[in-house]
C-alpha cells in the first residue's frame, strides 16, 4: 500500500492550521481522502471474495474487518510521522536526543502495530476458519508465502520434511510482520529478510543455491519447450 503521510496526517488532524501549515487546499484533500478509502474497500472486498463465504452479510463484514485493519495501520504510522516531524524540529540541533526520540517512537509504534495485530486476528478469527484467516494473510501480503514457498521445494528437489517445516516456519513469521508493514516495498523487505536466513540455513545444510537455482531453470527451460 502506498504512502500517503501528508493525507493520513490530515486525517488524523483535521484543523484548518494543518491546511495552511501545508499549503493544500480543503478540497483536494477530500478528494485524497476518497480515493484512498475507495482504494482500501476495493482491497477488501478483493481479498474477502476469495474465501468463499456463502452468507453475503458475513462476507461484507469480513470485508470491513479487513478495511478497518488497513485504515488503523495508516492511522498509526501517520501518527508515527507526525510525531518524527516534531521530533527532529524540537532536538535538530542534538543528534543524540534526536536519535534517543526516534528509538522511543519506534518502540512505542511497534507496541502499537502488535496490539492492533492481535485484535485484529481476534476478530478474523471470530467470523473464519483458520484456513481462510491464512488467505486474508496471504491476501494483504501478495501471497508471497505460498509463492515462495513452492519455489523452493520446485528449486531444491531433495529437501527434506524438516527443511520443508523449517522454510514454512520462517516464512509465516514473516508474513506475520508483512501483514501490518506500511508499504508494499516494506512488506516486500520482511520476506527478503527472512529468505536471507533461509538460505543461510539451505547453504549450512550443504546446499549450493547458485547450482540449484540454474538446475532449476535449466528445468523450467526444458518443460516450457515440451510444452511447445
Amino acid at each position: 500500500m502506498k504512502r500517503v503521510y501528508l493525507l493520513l496526517t490530515l486525517m488524523l488532524s483535521g484543523t484548518a492550521s494543518l491546511f495552511a501549515q501545508n499549503n493544500v487546499a480543503p478540497g483536494h484533500v477530500e478528494n485524497e481522502k476518497a480515493a484512498y478509502v475507495k482504494m482500501i474497500i476495493q482491497r477488501s472486498d478483493k481479498i474477502a471474495a476469495v474465501l468463499h463465504i456463502d452468507d453475503a452479510g458475513k462476507q461484507q463484514k469480513v470485508s470491513n474487518i479487513i478495511r478497518d485493519q488497513y485504515s488503523n495501520l495508516n492511522d498509526i504510522y501517520a501518527e508515527r510521522d507526525a510525531n518524527l516531524k516534531r521530533t527532529k524540529e524540537t532536538h535538530a540541533e542534538n543528534k543524540t536526543a534526536l536519535e534517543a526520540a526516534k528509538a522511543t517512537e519506534a518502540e512505542k509504534t511497534e507496541a502499537k502495530l502488535a496490539k492492533l495485530h492481535k485484535k485484529y486476528l481476534s476478530k478474523l478469527s471470530g467470523q473464519l476458519t483458520p484456513e481462510q484467516v491464512d488467505q486474508v494473510k496471504n491476501g494483504m501480503t501478495y501471497g508471497v508465502l505460498p509463492i515462495t514457498y513452492k519455489a523452493y521445494q520446485e528449486q531444491i528437489l531433495t529437501l527434506n520434511d524438516e527443511q520443508k517445516k523449517q522454510i514454512l516456519i520462517w516464512l509465516t513469521e514473516a508474513r506475520e510482520h508483512a501483514m501490518d508493514a506500511e508499504s508494499s516495498d516494506k512488506k516486500h523487505a520482511w520476506f527478503g529478510k527472512y529468505k536471507g536466513r533461509i538460505n543461510n540455513y539451505l547453504s549450512a545444510a550443504g546446499y549450493d543455491l547458485k547450482k540449484e537455482g540454474k538446475d532449476w531453470e535449466l528445468r523450467r527451460k526444458s518443460a516450457a519447450q515440451a510444452i511447445k
